[in-house]
């Protein structure tokens, strides 16, 4: 019991100042040597009292990264380099208002190009909202 209340406290304090995914604070208590099995309780425990949800942390963090001007193709990223579960991370992307309006905007902001095509392609857009983002503004 000890070492699952010691896991408890520690990933507590990992989401003292933002949300986290399951899979990050599994390997932060791994890093910090807490057994699998107490690992396992402790995540079991903090899901059971809301705390740890996946799901809410896709969406929230889905939204920051659209908000700051990421593509679809970025958020997807981000997410599963966390840790998220794939269809946590599709639920997320399809609550986002779509690629191609979040594109439009961008280009509206800094103005149709090749540039701006760029810019958009390395913020993980897709093609197809580049491409109609542009024209649409061109």
């Amino acid at each position: 019991m000890p070492e699952r209340e010691d896991a408890v406290e520690t990933a507590l304090r990992a989401l003292r100042f933002r949300d986290r995914s399951g899979a990050e604070l599994d390997a932060r208590l791994e890093r910090r040597g807490v057994g699998e099995a107490a690992r396992e309780r402790a995540l079991e425990t903090l899901e059971r009292v809301g705390y740890v949800d996946d799901g809410r942390f896709a969406r929230t963090r889905a939204e920051q990264l659209a908000s700051r001007g990421s593509g679809d193709a970025l958020i997807r990223h981000d997410l599963e380099q966390r840790g998220v579960a794939a269809d946590h991370v599709e639920a997320a992307i399809a609550a986002l208002e779509p690629e191609r309006e979040r594109a439009e905007r961008i280009v509206a902001q800094r103005g149709p190009g090749a540039r701006t095509a760029r810019y958009l392609g390395a913020r993980g857009f897709g093609e197809d909202a580049v491409q109609s983002a542009v024209a649409q503004t061109g």
